[in-house]
């Protein structure tokens, strides 16, 4: 599918004003440039354009709130001056699996004073030697490259800080949990106190029965006695 059309796709009858998440991925661009784009999207503020068969970012218009760009996979080798003129608040920018060989294209990069985080993976300039060291000397303002910082600490998910997934961690359980063990458990030692009290009934009948019986027994030897002496 062309650019244009997915974009189009995308608005979902929705003005480009509207727009603040603005996914293309895998669509195709023509001639190598963005299509489809204008400064319409003034309100954008993350843009996937990943594996379109991006060359040039001539043709980017100018998106002033744009944090999040995503450009991995593909044919970019220079040209990023661009995104410092169009895109001047960028925080992240993913250019991973690109034509970028040398450090003079990285350079046009200084400008994003607002970049925290520049992912080069899989780009040919990762196999220069002391690459990280001499990235991060070139951009100062960049903390986090390929997902590490200069200590080799992992950047955080951001997508991941939010675990409320409606359950409760290891170990600490609901008051309405609570409630329901209490009431689970008052319940069956009352069945167990029934039980017992029915056993003990029970043995009281079955004792009261006995003492009748052996009273009667009593009895009944008593006016035997009395009938033999009578004879």
């Amino acid at each position: 599918m062309e650019m244009k059309k997915r974009i189009t796709l995308e608005l979902r009858n929705r003005s480009p004003a509207e727009v603040a998440e603005l996914v293309v991925d895998n669509c195709r661009s023509t001639d190598g440039e963005v299509e489809g784009l204008s400064d319409a999207f003034s309100q954008l503020e993350f843009l996937s354009m990943v594996n379109v068969g991006l060359s040039s970012l001539a043709k980017l218009p100018s998106l002033p709130r744009l944090r999040k760009l995503e450009l991995s996979d593909n044919n970019l080798s220079g040209s990023l001056e661009t995104l410092s003129q169009k895109c001047p608040n960028l925080t992240y920018l993913n250019l991973s699996g690109n034509k970028i060989k040398d450090l003079s294209s990285v350079e046009a990069l200084q400008q994003l004073k607002a970049l925290q985080s520049l992912d080069l993976f899989n780009c040919e300039i990762t196999c220069l030697e002391d690459y990280r060291d001499s990235v991060f000397q070139l951009l100062p303002q960049v903390t986090f490259l390929d997902g590490f910082d200069q200590e080799d600490n992992e950047a955080p998910d951001s997508e991941g800080d939010d675990d409320d997934d409606g359950t409760a961690p290891a170990g600490v359980y609901d008051d309405d949990d609570d409630e329901e063990e209490d009431e689970e458990g008052s319940e069956g030692k009352d069945e167990e106190e029934d039980e017992e009290d029915y056993g003990e009934d029970e043995e009281e009948d079955a004792a009261g029965v006995q003492g009748l019986k052996r009273k009667r027994d009593v009895d009944d030897e008593g006016e035997d006695e009395d009938d033999d002496e009578d004879d």
